[in-house]
């Protein structure tokens, strides 16, 4: 009889991990808890307390700057039809969500990226945690965020900010090792440290593709809205997962229909900052 090798009990492994860590972090976790969703409850009331029509005047003079006058006139029209189809409420949310996670992601993916574009030993570290970020389901991330953090839009949050945040850090490390090697070498012959080096010459030449790894986080971390709304996460991701369980075609058409509208107005307006900044270092 051929010998059958013991199956590694790895699932066992994972729940005793994280019932370990749950239990020793307990104050940690509700203290992050508590202030995550004191920001994003404070964003959604900051950003009701804008009259709709005034919101949308704002948000197409910002479209109007930062990317052109046809997509001022897209943005107008984009969120009249979602004030119009009763889902101005939940956008709200959903661009709060967006928010705080896009803003966690950078707040730790571009120092992390600096630190691993400085140092090769770093990026060793980094570059498999973050081929495990990409590739692991983003279902997958609900479950221990769920036992962390219970119900509600914080494990939202902490799942976008770990799907969303690979792009940025990714790069803002190729961003950085792209600068021009004579450029590199002009700066030490002048005798430059290396944090003038980094902050005068390298973060600038880099900042068009590190805002390219920022717009392809905000698009990730919007992409999560409808799983996030599994876990109790509020916004147009809980009126599609409504809309899903109840079989209800056009609802679901509607909600899916304002989420396309505010990814493409982000998308355009962090698309061309980037484009806007390449221009001026040209």
């Amino acid at each position: 009889m051929e010998s059958v090798m013991p199956k590694l009990p790895i699932a066992k492994w994972m729940d005793q991990f994280v019932d370990w860590l749950t239990i020793t972090f307990e104050v940690a976790f509700d203290s992050i808890s508590t202030v995550l969703e004191s920001v994003v409850n404070g964003l959604v009331a900051g950003l009701s307390i804008i009259p709709f029509y005034l919101f949308m005047i704002l948000l197409a003079l910002l479209a109007w700057k930062l990317s052109s006058k046809g997509m001022a006139l897209f943005t107008l029209i984009g969120l009249f039809l979602i004030y119009n189809l009763g889902y101005w409420e939940p956008m709200l949310e959903t661009l709060a969500l967006v928010l705080a996670a896009v803003f966690l992601s950078v707040l730790i993916g571009v120092p992390a990226g600096i630190w691993a574009s400085q140092s090769k030993r770093v990026k060793k570290i980094v570059t498999p945690i973050l081929d495990f970020m990409q590739t692991m389901p983003a279902f997958v991330y609900l479950i221990p965020a769920i036992f962390f953090f219970n119900i509600g839009v914080v494990p939202g949050v902490v799942a976008s900010v770990i799907f969303a945040m690979p792009p940025t850090i990714r790069l803002t490390i190729l961003g950085i090792q792209q600068v021009p090697a004579d450029i590199i070498e002009a700066t030490e012959s002048f005798g430059s440290t290396t944090s003038q080096r980094l902050m005068k010459v390298q973060l600038p030449l880099a900042m068009p593709t590190i805002m390219a790894g920022i717009n392809q986080s905000i698009m990730l971390a919007l992409s999560m809205v409808v799983i996030a709304s599994m876990v109790g996460a509020p916004g147009l991701g809980a009126d599609v997962y409504r809309a899903v369980t109840q079989i209800q075609i056009g609802k679901g058409f509607e909600a899916g229909l304002a989420i396309v509208v505010i990814a493409i107005i982000l998308d355009r307006m962090t698309q061309n900052i980037g484009l806007k900044k390449q221009g001026g270092n040209m």
